[in-house]
Formats: structure tokens, sequence, C-alpha cells
């Protein structure tokens, strides 16, 4: 059984055969933070969709005090092996298989620059994951806009999909909607909303606008949801 755990904003926690993963680990100064960096001790992976600081978080904290291997794409990853991080490079389109599954980089349209002493440097380009573990399959969208590279992935019959609805720097609950239908995912979680006042939205109107298209569930920071 594949167990997830939303953190707040778009920070996930993930536990199936062989993976113990966070996607997106802004935990720190997160004013809706369900956890925080010292819960977690024990995994195998941490999932970076872009450099922001909000999605970026504690990852490199983390994934030095528990070895755990980062996923993110080339660039990023580029810069976190300098700083003695274990890291697994990946880009747009591709697909890896790893010891408990696969994992595809899926496209995001957005930014990924990251923050170092006070300069913004390239970070790459902006993603998302699908993560298949016994044989369920997650999309966490990332910070994205619409797109139609989504109508791809109603092919791999997601179960569950991670989707931003908080508008401004990503999608809108209109928008998200339409992702939903692009998609088809069995569940959906809304995401990266209410954070800060510039991307405040109601998840219950996703959920109406949605309608039998998925299942919505509206997680609180901290609550779960077991496929």
């Amino acid at each position: 059984m594949v167990r997830v755990r939303y953190l707040g904003h778009a920070a996930v926690f993930m536990e199936g055969e062989g993976l113990k993963a966070l996607i997106d680990p802004f935990l720190s100064g997160n004013p809706q933070a369900g956890a925080s960096p010292g819960d977690y001790g024990d995994l195998s992976h941490i999932f970076v969709t872009h450099g922001h600081g909000d999605h970026l978080g504690d990852s490199l904290e983390i994934a030095k005090k528990t070895g755990a291997t980062l996923v993110s794409n080339f660039e990023l990853c580029s810069l976190f092996e300098s700083r003695g991080i274990v890291t697994h490079p990946m880009h747009i389109g591709g697909t890896f298989r790893f010891p408990f599954g696969k994992v595809k980089m899926t496209p995001a349209l957005h930014g990924s620059g990251v923050m170092v002493n006070g300069q913004i440097l390239y970070g790459g380009v902006a993603g998302g994951f699908l993560i298949e573990v016994e044989g369920k399959k997650i999309y966490h969208a990332g910070d994205t806009g619409l797109t139609l590279d989504m109508q791809l992935l109603r092919e791999e019959a997601v179960d569950l999909a991670f989707l931003p609805i908080g508008g401004n720097f990503v999608m809108d609950i209109h928008d998200a909607s339409r992702a939903v239908d692009f998609i088809r995912p069995r569940k959906v979680v809304p995401i990266h909303y209410d954070t800060f006042p510039v991307i405040q939205a109601d998840p219950r109107e996703f959920a109406q606008k949605v309608g039998s298209m998925a299942e919505v569930f509206i997680l609180a920071p901290g609550e779960s949801l077991e496929l």
C-alpha cells in the first residue's frame, strides 16, 4: 500500500515498497508546514521540481542528514553535487527505473532560478514527476501553468495527481480543473494555495469544478491518503 502525506504548500511525503521520499520539502519558513525537517531521518529519495526556495526548501539539509538521493534536473543536481549531496539528474521527458519503480520527469511551465549568496543562479528548467511505486502512479505537477502536454498523461492512468490551484505563479482553479479534464486522474489533491496572500484560493470551489471527473481530497497539512 502506498501512503502519501501532504505537508503544506507543495510538500509531500510518499512511502511505498522500497521508497521513502519527500517532494519539494519546503518546511522551515512555511507558515502551513505539517512537519519539520527533523521529522525525517530515514529517507531514500528527495524529489525537487525546481530551484525556487518554496520548493527546494530544506532539501539540502535533509539530504545531507539522511543520505537520501536527490532527484532533480541536471543543472540543479550539478550544483548540489558540489555540496556533497548524492544526486540522480534527470530532464524533461526522461524516464528511469529505480529499484522501487519508474520515474518520469514531466514538463512544467515555470522558472527554476536558485538563490545562492543573494544572487539568482540558473537552475535548469522546471518540471514535475510521475512516480510509479507498487503499481500506483502519482503525478506531482510542481509549479506550472496549464499545458496541452498534460493530455499525454491521460494514457498513464494516473492514480493520484497533486495539482497547484493558487494562481498568480501557477494555475488558478479554472485552469487546474481543466488540467484534471486533460489528465483524468482517479484522485486529485489541490496544492500550492493559501500559503501567501497572493495565492489565496478556495479548494472547495476547485472540487466543485472538477465534479465527477476525479475524486478530490482536500488535505490539511499533515493529513494522509492511502492508495
